[in-house]
């Protein structure tokens, strides 16, 4: 498969259009259960999945999407908490191996300290909040395990977070796509990007933010 090819599969109206509704839920549970699920595009997918349920597809009535929006609400948040679920017991049963871990094509050793630095900050709220942050929301989860955070505790943040998360951006995209179908599909591809920035910008501040620490402690350490 080259780049070009590539490039279109993270596509999140490609995703849609290939696979359906089925798709969209294997993407966002393995974006928030699997440690190489980060690349993925949850927030746009959810959007675009949700515009694609209101909009009408060829023959002007069946939606490009052909699934009731309750049951795609459903089905993705079901999706995101078993993915976190399953974040949870990776880290879990890593532990503190995920710290010493080598860095790979799959696996980055900064994200995870970049997730550790923004749960300090925010403590469990980071559960619910990190699920709008694109890879934050991947090693959530596995931090919450590897640090044995309560389990029904995390359960209870799990459930709150993916639906706020699920149902705001399908939501959004399911009443904009029924309101303004012409405008929004033709400029799809730039909401996308808009999307895509706006979400990235916390997750680079809180990078930056923790390199700047760990330099600091390199030199207060020599």
């Amino acid at each position: 498969m080259d780049f070009n090819s590539l490039k279109e599969w993270v596509r999140p109206e490609h995703i849609v259009k290939v696979g359906g509704a089925a798709l969209v839920m294997g993407v966002i549970f393995a974006e928030t259960g699997l440690l190489i699920g980060f690349f993925f595009p949850g927030d746009s997918l959810l959007f675009t999945a949700g515009l694609l349920a209101a909009i009408p597809g060829p023959d002007g009535f069946t939606p490009v999407l052909d699934i009731n929006i309750y049951l795609l609400l459903a089905g993705v948040f079901a999706a995101a908490v078993i993915g976190n679920t399953v974040g949870y017991f990776v880290g879990k049963t890593l532990g503190p191996r995920l710290f010493t871990k080598e860095d790979s094509l799959l696996f980055k050793k900064q994200y995870l300290d970049m997730t550790r630095s923004f749960y300090e900050k925010y403590g469990r709220l980071a559960i619910i909040a990190g699920r709008f942050l694109p890879i934050i929301r991947t090693f959530v989860p596995v931090l919450a395990g590897a640090i044995k955070l309560d389990f029904v505790r995390f359960t209870i943040y799990n459930i709150v977070g993916a639906l706020a998360w699920t149902a705001s951006f399908i939501l959004l995209g399911y009443f904009l796509g029924a309101s303004f179908p012409g405008p929004i599909t033709k400029n799809l591809d730039y909401i996308v990007i808009v999307l895509i920035v706006i979400t990235i910008i916390p997750v680079i501040r809180t990078y930056r933010k923790e390199r700047k620490r760990h330099l600091k402690s390199l030199e207060e350490n020599k």
